[in-house]
């Protein structure tokens, strides 16, 4: 028999109370059943849970029941909805996923906290909390970032503690001097008609593993151990090649991708001609946007994965957290 529209309205507004009224029930509404991941054209009547459990777990009460006054059901599993909260205002107690930064930066992303001598940390990225090497321990770090309108001293959530270096190569290969003094020796060469010629090179700096920094809270009681939108971590994961991944970001909020390649190296500009090489790097499609570096990345079961501090258009790049772990000496 098929359902019309009008006829499940009418039997989804005499029973959504009772609908909503069962355990794990968070929302309601007319979609098409999907039957096998994949939509059917049956309009059916769409129960979102928090979680999909085993009929053994649930009692009679709570079940959703296989169809409503004849008009069937589907069970779909969508998580805790929760009203969508603004990444770049100011937040006390902080979480992970919002605006952050160095006084003389814009404005990146708090990724998680951590722990350090059994002390907690702040953990973002370098290029945020360390101005791309140009600051030093005990600058104020704000929260919101500056560009969000965070100010010193109303703003002050902590102060840089450390970071690893980034190692640039700001000799670029074109450089008119180089050159221009290669072609002077090469024209002596030649004059006393020695075969040898000297060649305007590149020097490439040492790779890279991390842009990471970490910095100390004034108090503890203004950052709390969970991200927004996400909830708390539960522990590391190796990132893998196909895992699915998520984050929390100042500036696209949460979004998902997937690792689609390992092994990365990369060479990352940070503006005024400066390029640092990456190597070890995870690499995962459009997720990103400017200001979302810091984000932590986490897989589906909430495990740490890295850490974003790069990308384009349609990619992101993100160090392995064993390495920022690593560069850093921290813990969760």
């Amino acid at each position: 028999m098929e359902i019309d529209l009008t006829t499940i309205r009418t039997v989804l507004k005499e029973n959504r109370s009772e609908l909503l009224g069962r355990s794990n029930v968070v929302a309601i509404g007319i979609g098409y059943k999907i039957t096998k991941g994949a939509k059917t054209s049956t309009l059916s009547i769409v129960c979102s849970v928090v979680k999909k459990l085993p009929a053994s777990s649930l009692s009679a009460r709570h079940m959703v029941p296989a169809t409503v006054n004849n008009i069937p059901t589907d069970v779909v599993e969508t998580g805790p909805i929760r009203a969508l909260q603004s990444h770049t205002a100011k937040y006390r107690p902080a979480p992970g996923g919002v605006s952050i930064g160095h006084r003389d930066i814009t404005a990146g992303t708090l990724g998680c906290l951590v722990k350090k001598s059994g002390q907690i940390f702040i953990l973002s990225n370098n290029h945020v909390l360390a101005n791309s090497n140009e600051a030093s321990p005990g600058d104020p770090i704000l929260q919101p970032g500056p560009y969000d309108g965070g100010k010193y001293p109303d703003d002050h959530i902590a102060n840089l503690e450390e970071f690893v270096p980034i190692s640039f190569d700001e000799q670029a290969s074109d450089c008119s001097l180089t050159r221009g003094l290669a072609s002077l020796f090469n024209g002596i060469a030649r004059i006393f008609g020695s075969e040898d010629r000297l060649k305007a090179v590149r020097t490439l700096a040492a790779e890279n593993k991390v842009d990471a920094a970490i910095a100390r809270p004034l108090n503890n009681q203004d950052v709390r151990a969970e991200i927004l939108e996400i909830g708390t971590i539960n522990g590391l994961a190796q990132g893998e090649l196909g895992m699915a991944i998520k984050k929390s970001g100042r500036t696209t909020g949460l979004t998902t991708g997937e690792v689609q390649q390992v092994d990365v190296t990369v060479n990352v500009q940070y503006g005024a001609g400066r390029i640092a090489r990456f190597s070890d790097q995870l690499l995962a499609g459009a997720m990103s946007q400017g200001g979302d570096s810091g984000s932590a990345i986490l897989d589906n079961g909430n495990k740490l994965v890295g850490l974003l501090f790069a990308g384009s258009d349609n990619t992101t790049i993100i160090n392995r957290i064993e390495n920022v772990f690593s560069g850093l000496g921290l813990s969760l």
